[in-house]
């Protein structure tokens, strides 16, 4: 393992060090759009999936267990859902929107249900569920994500069902879909909705939700279908820059399942009614995603749950979309295995995805072994993931870089995680609840440096495996690159310069990481103060019981597996334990958690280097590789 620092490796990339810039979009003329929109709209249903195409679909979903069991779980809920209450317009503090989730997923389940069986039970329950919708006395235009998922389900329990439906019934649903969810969108004499341009999963959602709504009701206005299209079409680019140039989602693997999914809902509703989606899944950055989506899932089925994240993937159909476009049957790796573990324990479960019968349209049973360890994701947020091995008790550690800035940012920068043996041993605590913050008044959104967002201890540096400095936030404006990277089987690693995330604090900090062939993970710290003197905590936050068993060592143990945990460094150091517990009464418990860490006090312009290894072995005194300077880890040959 020694040697393996000195070897010269081709497989390192060196990247920029600034923040990306915006990439301008790609203007779709108003006349190349009305060149594509069709003289004579196509028959219903022709969102996603026409008659004609049903037969062949059914035939294969017949032939695979897979899909025979999704379609049967549907059925199954369906059943359940004709004697259960339409949805009622009752809002969670400002928002309409578990509702119209809900309905998005009993309109798609109930529509498919009679699609596949023609049993007018569920058209009858359909049919109620949207007419209690048009109903309504206005589907939450003030948080516009209610709306556009609204007008999803709307449009296609509409398209799907149009033949069956009395006329009273379409026109009733027809006009609640263009007053309650179109018209809205449109602004008319007033300030365009900030979500039209913004760089987020709103644009996405909203969109989609809209362009779905009027391909829906084209045949009554196709002029209006043409205007939204093309507004669609254009403003969409600026949410789906933010995946260059690798396909990294800046608001994490969460977001990655809200925001591009919807996106993917999109551009298969223009192919299916139109016949192209004007290239947009061509994209510089979105064609990679799914790339990201694969290797941000930790062998535990954990994601890298930063910044907003929640920790487990669920469901999520939009993937087999991805693999079928671009033949990458590997990109369902993990999809497949939440897949079979439903089949064995419960089907219902694949449920939970509202867009779960997406599936039913674009999965395929299929899937390979990814073959890639470790990738490296640049872009606003940039991360990088390493992995020993694709089975389920690799060694796994992801670790970022990037700006608490980015939408739904955390004062992250530095934090990583780690599986091995199965489980998870550093882990991000996840976001809070945001009903909860701010049905307090308090301004969850703010992303000044003096926001009350930072008060919260899931949101800043104090809860994540990071630095502290000086007990100060890190810096909002700052922007951590990953400035080298190395795929190496050899001595895989990343770099990343942390040193304006701690403007005014530190006058460096760089952080590398290594997953090494032994399994051991290192996180090496090269830090120097600035004129004043400076206190530097160290910290993971882990679910493990920590034993320290000395001021640079201690093991950490859960479900009868231990990782060591050893620092190497000339300064002063003692490991100690750190509370999770809330800091005020708004701050979520954190169970059974502890930090483990330490403090380094540094003189000014003092330089520290800190090497922290960690790894599950039965060996309990494994055999440390020698320690090198970031600035000679292995360098490619020119």
């Amino acid at each position: 393992m020694k040697k393996t620092l000195f070897l010269l490796v081709a497989g390192l990339v060196l990247l920029t060090a600034c923040a990306p810039a915006a990439t301008p979009i790609k203007e779709i003329p108003l006349q190349q759009v009305h060149d594509a929109m069709p003289e004579t709209p196509p028959q219903h249903p022709r969102l996603f999936l026409n008659d004609s195409q049903l037969p062949a679909r059914m035939q294969t979903i017949n032939a695979s267990k897979e899909l025979r069991v999704l379609h049967l779980a549907t059925l199954k809920e369906a059943d359940e859902l004709i004697t259960q209450k339409p949805v009622e317009r009752i809002k969670t503090g400002k928002r309409l929107l578990s509702v119209s989730r809900k309905a998005l997923g009993r309109l798609m389940t109930l529509s498919w249900a009679y699609r596949s069986t023609g049993d007018k039970k569920y058209l009858q329950r359909a049919e109620q569920e949207m007419l209690a919708i048009a109903a309504f006395s206005d589907w939450n235009p003030s948080h516009f994500l209610d709306v556009a998922e609204m007008t999803t389900a709307m449009a296609i329990g509409y398209d799907w069902l149009y033949h069956s439906l009395s006329e009273t019934s379409r026109r009733t649903i027809r006009q609640a879909i263009l007053e309650k969810g179109i018209n809205p969108s449109l602004y008319k004499n007033k300030r365009p909705g900030w979500w039209i341009s913004g760089e987020n999963n709103w644009n996405q959602v909203c969109h989609a939700g809209i362009t779905c709504g009027a391909l829906a009701i084209m045949e009554d206005d196709p002029e209006l279908a043409e205007t939204i299209v093309h507004r669609s079409v254009n403003k969409v680019q600026i949410a789906m820059n933010e995946y260059e140039p690798d396909g990294a989602y800046p608001e994490g693997p969460g977001y990655w399942v809200y925001g591009t999914t919807f996106n993917v809902i999109l551009l298969a509703s223009l192919d299916s009614v139109i016949g192209t989606d004007f290239g947009l899944s061509g994209k510089n950055g979105f064609a990679d995603c799914g790339q990201y989506l694969l290797h941000v899932t930790g062998p535990t089925g954990l994601f890298f749950n930063y910044p907003d994240s929640g920790s487990r993937q669920g469901f999520t159909p939009a993937v087999f979309w991805f693999a079928e476009k671009f033949n990458d049957p590997a990109l369902t790796w993990h999809q497949q295995t939440i897949w079979q573990n439903a089949i064995k324990r419960k089907p219902k479960d694949l449920l939970r995805s509202r867009t779960a019968v997406f599936a039913l349209l674009w999965a395929s049973p299929k899937t390979t072994q990814p073959q890639a360890l470790s990738k490296c994701f640049r872009g606003p947020n940039p991360v990088a993931m390493f992995r020993t091995s694709w089975d389920g008790d690799a060694t796994f550690l992801a670790v970022k870089g990037g700006s608490p800035s980015v939408n739904h940012g955390h004062m992250d920068i530095g934090s990583f995680v780690i599986d091995a043996a199965g489980l998870r041993w550093a882990i991000d605590l996840g976001p809070e609840s945001y009903n909860k913050i701010e049905s307090r008044g308090m301004k969850l959104w703010g992303m000044h440096q003096n926001s009350e967002r930072w008060k919260i201890f899931r949101y800043n540096n104090y809860s994540h495996n990071t630095l502290t400095v000086n007990d100060q936030f890190q810096q909002v404006k700052g922007y951590a690159p990953i400035t080298r990277y190395s795929d190496d089987k050899d001595f895989p690693y990343t770099v990343i310069d942390m040193t304006s995330v701690y403007a005014g604090q530190l006058k460096q900090a760089v952080r590398g990481a290594s997953l090494l062939p032994t399994g051991q993970i290192l996180i090496q710290d090269e830090l120097q103060a600035d004129d004043t003197p400076t206190n530097i905590r160290w910290a993971m936050t882990t679910g493990a019981k920590v034993n320290i068993i000395s001021d640079k060592t201690a093991i950490l143990s859960q479900k009868k597996k231990n990782m060591q945990f050893q620092v190497v460094t000339n300064a002063d150091v003692k490991l100690t334990t750190y509370s999770t517990a809330p800091r005020a009464d708004y701050d979520a418990k954190n169970g059974n958690t502890c930090m483990i860490g330490f403090e380094v006090a540094l003189k000014p312009h003092e330089t520290a280097k800190i090497a922290v290894f960690m790894a599950v072995d039965d060996d309990k005194s494994p055999k440390l590789p020698k320690i090198q300077s970031i600035k000679n880890w292995p360098k490619a040959s020119k």
